[in-house]
């Protein structure tokens, strides 16, 4: 990435946080203190308690390496575990 690129993307990502963020959450009417990671974290675990593939939520977070991901977001996947256990219960109660 060019040095123009990221000077662009550093006034773009200052804008969102100090001007648009702001409008964008008085508009939708979330609690003020709500932050921009917060709702970065808020669609991972959505994501993954629907059933998204980690892999693809780590690819769309950014992280350099899925396991960042899993352990980081490691609370959603108790009931993921779950329907694990579901799944297979109905592909093995096919089989008999």
């Amino acid at each position: 990435m060019t040095e123009g690129a990221i000077s662009t993307l550093r006034l773009f990502a200052s804008n969102l946080r100090n001007g648009s963020f702001k409008r964008i959450k008085a508009r939708s009417g979330v609690r003020e203190d709500l932050r921009f990671h917060d709702f970065r974290h808020i669609c991972a675990t959505l994501l993954l308690s629907e059933g998204v593939n980690a892999k693809v939520v780590s690819e769309l977070l950014g992280h350099a390496s899925i396991t960042i991901t899993l352990n980081t977001y490691s609370h959603v996947l108790p009931d993921m575990q779950d329907s694990a256990v579901d799944a297979m219960e109905a592909a093995l109660g096919t089989i008999s």
